[in-house]
């Protein structure tokens, strides 16, 4: 054999070797890329309520969430970890009982949950499972639940917020499609009863 044809050969050996590992290294890569974090920044927004004695403004901003696959790889389970800042700012005459804030989260499973505000809002105030630390929400086909994650009581005029970072919401028997969106009401009690409800941007859990 030739020394042209061995090193021909040689080269062809190197080449070779290296496109086996490039499609070894882009498996790998890939296998990564299916079990990451999806980031998912969110816009901010606010709302404005007048009634004949108290104004009311609710804003959010700095909300993000990062959704995960969930550990039980059983394809009906996923993990959000959600984080943001919530403000209500009260002018005009609040009653001495005070206002409150409630925040948290709609979680839908196969459900379109972008225009359901009409619907929702009713029952905000009263229902929600508690998000202090991390929750477990089953949530099955067809369904809608909420996770509060946190309210203040016994607000005045001025500004108020909450702030939460990394709350864990854990969506498990959904196996298909999930949403979620978060919600902050604020409620004016007195003869002038005011309930405004602010809706952030949905987004898929997966």
């Amino acid at each position: 054999m030739s020394e042209n044809r061995k090193s021909g050969l040689r080269r062809g050996v190197r080449v070779a070797g290296l496109g086996a590992a490039a499609a070894v290294a882009l498996g790998l890569m890939s296998t990564g890329a299916a079990n990451a974090d999806t980031f998912i920044p969110l816009p901010g927004g606010e709302k404005v309520t007048n009634a004949s004695e108290v104004s009311v403004k609710v804003a959010r901003n700095a909300e993000s969430a990062k959704v995960s696959p969930s550990l039980a790889a059983n394809g009906a389970g996923r993990v959000a970890w959600v984080s943001g800042d919530v403000f209500a700012d009260l002018k005009g005459e609040v009653p001495e009982e005070g206002a409150k804030i409630t925040t948290g989260y709609i979680v839908g499973c196969q459900v379109d949950i972008t225009g359901l505000e009409g619907g929702l809002s009713g029952g905000l105030s009263a229902k929600g499972l508690d998000l202090s630390g991390s929750l477990s929400l089953p949530v099955a086909p067809g369904e809608v639940k909420f996770a509060k994650i946190k309210s203040k009581e016994d607000l005045k005029s001025g500004v108020s917020a909450i702030q939460y970072k990394d709350a864990e919401i854990q969506v498990q028997g959904c196996g298909g499609y999930a949403q979620a969106r978060a919600y902050t009401v604020v409620e004016v009690p007195g003869n002038h009863y005011v309930k405004s409800t602010l809706y952030g941007q949905p987004f898929t859990i997966g």
